[in-house]
Parts: structure tokens; sequence; C-alpha cells
């Protein structure tokens, strides 16, 4: 019986090592938890993408006005830093951009977690919230510019607002998907030992939502991050997102590819601060 074990165990492709009473399995095929980070493998992938934009650049293979090379950007990075672009450094521009990501990304986690849980707790809330919001969700922010424009002028608002928009929907629909993720035994367990409202809200139902909670909050960062851009074409005169429209429109392509660059290591950044964070609030996550 135990060669027949180990024979299917083997055809499986699972091994496994006896020592004492501990057993330790592994499968070699289908083990999500067995996928590392692949760390060796991202710094080789940036190291390739380097070595060909030289290649590219310096045999100008395209020329260099639209495809500068690494370090022509790096120049430009160096001085803008230093010396500005449009009346603010490098930094500058990010701590605008920074301002308006972030005030739109809070308002509308904040009212988004408060809407989504409300209609996955109340058929009343649902009912009126749902057709407003799955009626705006599928529309481009680009769409909104004009309106918003007409509502809220030309200031920081209209940015803000545009910014809200892109996460506020997101955030509702994984905030009521995690409501309703909640097992009702759960909830019954909670009352049966004598829990409030209250406190069936706050320890059950909000900690049981707080994973798809997590990854609403990531994937409408990197949404309101992307929409930067879009939001900085509202009759800006600075941010990253402006400055890199406002140098293609003179072919500064230079100056685009390091905006370009400067904009995804800081999107990047944000996934990372999100992932620690969801580490440290939800650690169970995955491992039920």
């Amino acid at each position: 019986m135990s060669s027949m074990v180990q024979t299917i165990k083997q055809k499986l492709g699972i091994s496994v090592e006896e020592s004492g009473f501990n057993q330790k399995k592994t499968v070699k095929f289908g083990d999500p938890s067995a996928v590392g980070a692949g760390r060796e493998w991202s710094i080789l992938s940036i190291i390739v993408l380097i070595v060909a934009w030289f290649v590219v650049s310096e045999m100008e293979i395209v020329p260099k006005l639209f495809w500068p090379s690494p370090i022509a950007v790096l120049e430009k990075f160096w001085e803008i830093s230093v010396e500005g672009y449009r009346g603010h450094t490098l930094f500058g521009h990010f701590l605008i951009s920074m301002y308006r990501v972030l005030a739109g990304f809070l308002l509308g986690t904040v009212l988004g977690v408060l809407c989504g849980i409300s209609m996955g707790l109340s058929k009343i809330v649902r009912g009126l919230l749902d057709p407003i919001i799955e009626l705006y969700r599928p529309v481009p922010p680009l769409a909104y510019i004009p309106i918003i424009i007409i509502w809220m002028g030309i200031g920081d608002g209209g940015k803000i607002m545009l910014l809200f928009l892109a996460t506020f929907a997101i955030m509702v629909i994984n905030s009521r998907a995690g409501v309703k993720s909640v097992t009702v035994e759960k909830i019954h367990a909670a009352y049966s030992l004598g829990a409030t409202r209250g406190q069936v809200l706050r320890h059950v139902i909000l900690v049981n939502a707080l994973p798809e909670i997590m990854t609403g909050m990531r994937v409408s960062m990197g949404v309101c991050w992307a929409t930067l851009v879009a939001a900085e074409m509202v009759a800006a005169t600075a941010g990253l997102g402006w400055m890199v429209l406002n140098a293609a429109r003179y072919l500064r392509t230079d100056i685009v590819i390091m905006g370009v660059i400067v904009m995804g290591v800081i999107g990047y950044g944000f996934d990372l601060i999100m992932r620690l964070l969801e580490r440290k609030v939800i650690p169970w996550k995955g491992k039920a």
C-alpha cells in the first residue's frame, strides 16, 4: 500500500520528506503559495530593458528626437530637479500632483467604503445608489472634464473631483462585495455571544470585509494615479501630468519619457506601500 501511495504522489509531482513526526510536502506545480517574488527575474527584466534602450538609441534605429538615449533622459532629470520646469522643480511638480491624488483618493475611499457597506447591509440604500453608480462607472474620466469645468471651475477642486470619481465607484463595489462575503454563521455566533449591532459591524462585518476593501484600495490607487494626467489637463499650470503634456506639445521627448518613468516609479511605490499596509492590517489574508 505504501509503495502505491508513493507512486501516486510521484505521478502527481508531490515529494514527501519525513523527519520524525514532521512531514514536509512540496508541490512542484499548481501550488500558488510556493511561487516566490521572483526578484532576480525582475532585476534581469530591468537590465534587458535598459540594454535594449541603449542599443536602439545608439544605433539610431529610431531618430533621437523621438527616442532619446538613457543618458539624455538622466541629464534632463537632473536639470529639472535642480533648475525646474516652467516655474517648479521636479519635486515641486511631485508635491502638487501628490496633493491632488491623495485628496481625491482619500475622499473617494472614505465615502466609497461608507456607501459600499451601507449598500451591503440595506436594500433601500442599495436601491437608491446602485443605478447612479452603475450609470457613471463605465464612463471614462475624460468624459467628465467639460462638465467638471462648468461646475467647479479650473482650480484644484475640479481635478480632485475627477480623481474622486475614479476612486469612488471601485471602493463602493469592493466594499459591498466584502460585506456580502461575510458568512451568516459568524454573525449568528456573535449575536449568540451577546454582541450588539455596533459590535457585529465593527468586529465581524468590517473585519471580514477588510480584504476586499484593501484590494479595492490598491486598484483604485492605481486608477487614480493613472487618471492624474487627465485631471491635470483641466487648465493646470503645474504637476507631473501637466509637465508631460506640456513637454509633448513642444516635442520635448526627453522630458516626456523622464516624466513617464518618474510617474511609473511613484505608482510602483504606491503599490508597494499598499502591499505593506495590507500585510500589516490583514495578516490573515490567504492563510485561511
